[in-house]
């Protein structure tokens, strides 16, 4: 992936932070997940005071492309932390990690993680999620 295809998720995710409903945590996440056709998804972190309706950026943005019918995905990019300021990675949750094997090549598909433009790490699926259960187990 290019720097500046990098820089410009990077800049969508932490752009996705504004928006966050987060009035118990006040942890803010936002993400930007890039279809393999080049657009870009945002998404935030929507809490609710029951907590399990929750839902993360990152399903966010994966619900907002699916709802619109992009099924091929090259990449996501996350951020997040304590009102809004990044001091460090915040990896997907679990659900979020299977939401995306459901979506995703986890051999190729890229997770990047940033606390800011020039501190970021990419990771694939697979190492993020190596034993995951997606479609093609039930084959």
């Amino acid at each position: 992936m290019k720097e500046t295809e990098i820089r410009r998720l990077i800049d969508t995710a932490v752009g996705q932070l504004k928006f966050s409903y987060v009035p118990y945590s006040n942890f803010r996440v936002g993400a930007a997940l890039l279809t393999k056709s080049g657009k870009i998804y945002g998404g935030c972190n929507i809490e609710n005071a029951s907590y399990t309706p929750t839902n993360c950026a990152e399903r966010t943005a994966f619900f907002k492309a699916v709802s619109e019918g992009e099924r091929e995905f090259q990449a996501i990019c996350i951020v997040g932390g304590k009102d809004g300021v990044l001091t460090g990675y915040t990896p997907p949750c679990g659900v979020c990690r299977q939401v995306m094997m459901e979506f995703c090549d986890p051999e190729t598909f890229q997770i990047i993680l940033a606390a800011g433009k020039e501190h970021y790490d990419i990771f694939t699926l697979r190492e993020l999620l190596p034993l995951g259960f997606g479609p093609g187990d039930l084959l």
